[in-house]
């Protein structure tokens, strides 16, 4: 029988997926070594949330075939690894879209807004001092940078231009005429960061991407621009955007993700009052969950048994299925 060890919450719905399909599943709990050489030696396939997967571990699982990631993100599993012994990786790339692209809009309208601090001064009754708050801004017209065009890329730019503002875009990886035809404006990084009235990034983290945005980039910026990251910690410099929110170099920011996560209990960042930030939830709706646990299980189900049905979008190291 086909068994699946689940690491971490997974939706009831997602649970019920394989049980239809006669899978056993073990549900593990202890992410310590001896644990997970343990529990997962035998298994099949790996339902991942947010733990690690490192060498070490994967080297002890001789049944693996594949590893579906509960999310888009998977720097949390060793991929060379997985192309060496010819293991799928899959994410649910479907299914956290919508949920990520509003959750940047939420951000956007707060910070300019100014909604953290105007509910603070009702809270300590100095509502008549309204017209002390610093100037509160429309998405109207403004100008927005996406970096990275993918699926939530795709999805902000909908609701984005649903506000009648211009979106301009910045991805390599995506042809000119895709970004048009999502009625935006392809544009090159230097110049999105020195137009953009409000940037939200997109990408993975990787080589290429890790520290994209430092002191440098951030001077280059307007002193109204508001900054989003909702997809990976070390993206963004933090110790620089913490000076350049100190220094009003940039308006304001939200952070969705950090370089550690958790972020330190005394970390620097909280006591910046031009900043708001969420614990890596943007994507924790109760919506969103129950599609990513459906099509977390549904990625395990289909590609060791009903291959026609995959979606291999969602297969990151495609030469698998060769």
């Amino acid at each position: 029988m086909t068994k699946v060890a689940i690491m971490g919450k997974i939706h009831e719905d997602g649970l019920k997926i394989l049980k239809d399909s006669k899978f056993n599943f073990i549900e593990i709990t202890d992410y310590s070594p001896k644990s997970l050489t343990k529990e997962l030696k035998d298994v099949h396939a790996i339902a991942l949330r947010t733990a690690e997967l490192r060498r070490e571990i994967l080297q002890e699982c001789k049944s693996l075939k594949i590893v579906s990631r509960h999310g888009v993100g998977y720097d949390n599993v060793d991929l060379n690894y997985l192309n060496k012994e010819k293991i799928a990786l899959a994410i649910t790339g479907t299914a956290n879209a919508v949920t990520v692209a509003e959750h940047v809009m939420s951000m956007f309208f707060s910070l300019c807004k100014l909604s953290k601090t105007s509910d603070q001064l009702v809270r300590i009754g100095k509502s008549k001092q309204k017209t002390s708050l610093q100037n509160t801004m429309e998405l109207y017209q403004k100008n927005i940078f996406i970096i990275g065009f993918g699926r939530t890329g795709k999805a902000l730019a909908k609701r984005c231009n649903s506000f009648e503002t211009k979106v301009y875009v910045f991805d390599p990886y995506i042809e000119s005429k895709l970004i048009k035809e999502n009625n935006c404006f392809p544009i090159s990084f230097e110049e999105g960061i020195k137009i953009a009235d409000f940037i939200s990034v997109h990408l993975p983290l990787n080589n290429e991407t890790k520290y994209l945005i430092t002191r440098k980039e951030l001077s280059q910026m307007k002193k109204t621009c508001i900054l989003v990251n909702t997809a990976r910690g070390g993206i963004i410099k933090e110790d620089e955007l913490l000076w350049a929110l100190q220094n009003q170099i940039i308006h304001s920011a939200g952070l969705d993700v950090f370089e550690q996560e958790p972020p330190d209990e005394n970390s620097p960042l909280f006591a910046i009052n031009n900043l708001i930030l969420s614990p890596h939830s943007a994507a924790l709706t109760l919506e969103c969950r129950q599609r990513m646990g459906v099509e977390a299980c549904n990625n395990i189900v289909n590609y060791l048994n009903r291959k026609t049905d995959l979606i291999l979008s969602n297969i990151v190291n495609k030469d698998v299925l060769k």
